[in-house]
């Protein structure tokens, strides 16, 4: 299968960690100039380290908060300077907040949405412009199951969830708007995937402590269980990757606005 993505530029998002990390070097391996960007500039340049080491290729990096608007107005002038124009936007920042509905604080509701649907939809509205003035572009938003299902617990995610229906919707939306524009935008949904940093703010807000190795393979196995997974697998970064990287090519010209669930076949009945 020709990807033909040789030459390309790409943008992703919570590039840093997880399933931006794997996109980055996925993208890489096959000849894209990306420009990753994270909160954090350490982590940044030990990503851009790892990623460089295992494809060669040079790894551009932003530190930007995508909570702060300030910051995603800098976006534009940065992808000009860095990367010269952006054909691939990956929006993965994101994270979750498990906790019961009365627990929730206003400051993590809002937090979440900033996080999460309002940093996707201020990226875009920046870069989408540089796109049709280049004559086209691929975006994916990259959402999560919780806005496609309700979990039973403890996967509790009345704050989560909402924020994540909402980024499917606007990829939708989105799409629809931006076809006339030769952009293609979908929105790939990943099930349980096991990525150190998530899983620790899982143990925090749902554990309630810290759990060793073994006891934390027993949890995930039985809240992979509880939510009727056909078995107690976890995903992995890269296979998320895989996916992002074949929605952003030409062997995916046909596919626009499509929620893209990898999730091992979850029962959603």
């Amino acid at each position: 299968m020709e990807l033909r993505l040789a030459g390309k530029t790409a943008l992703v998002t919570g590039g840093s960690r997880g399933i931006g990390l794997e996109t980055a070097r996925a993208l890489a391996r096959e000849g894209v100039q990306v420009l990753i960007c994270a909160r954090r500039e350490m982590a940044l340049a030990e990503a851009a380290r790892d990623i460089m080491q295992t494809t060669q290729a040079k790894i551009q990096t932003h530190q930007l908060d995508v909570t702060k608007l300030e910051q995603i107005e800098t976006v534009p002038r940065i992808v000009g300077e860095k990367l010269g124009r952006i054909d691939i936007l990956v929006n993965n920042a994101g994270t979750g907040t498990y906790k019961p509905f009365l627990e929730v604080t206003d400051q993590e509701l809002v937090e979440g949405m900033a996080i999460n649907f309002f940093a996707q939809f201020r990226i875009c509205q920046r870069v989408v412009p540089m796109m049709i003035a280049q004559g086209g572009g691929r975006i994916v938003n990259v959402s999560g199951e919780t806005g496609i299902m309700t979990l039973n617990p403890p996967f509790l995610s009345s704050c989560t969830g909402p924020a994540k229906a909402a980024e499917i919707r606007f990829s939708k939306v989105l799409a629809n708007e931006l076809a006339p524009h030769n952009i293609r935008v979908n929105c790939v949904i990943p099930g349980f995937i096991h990525t150190p940093e998530r899983f620790a703010k899982w143990e925090r807000e749902m554990a309630k402590c810290k759990l060793s190795p073994e006891d934390a393979a027993r949890e995930r196995a039985q809240w992979s269980t509880n939510q009727g997974a056909r078995d107690t697998r976890w995903g992995m970064p890269e296979e998320i990757a895989n996916l992002i990287v074949f929605a952003v090519s030409d062997a995916a010209s046909y596919i626009n606005g499509a929620e893209l669930v990898a999730d091992n076949a979850m029962d959603k009945s």
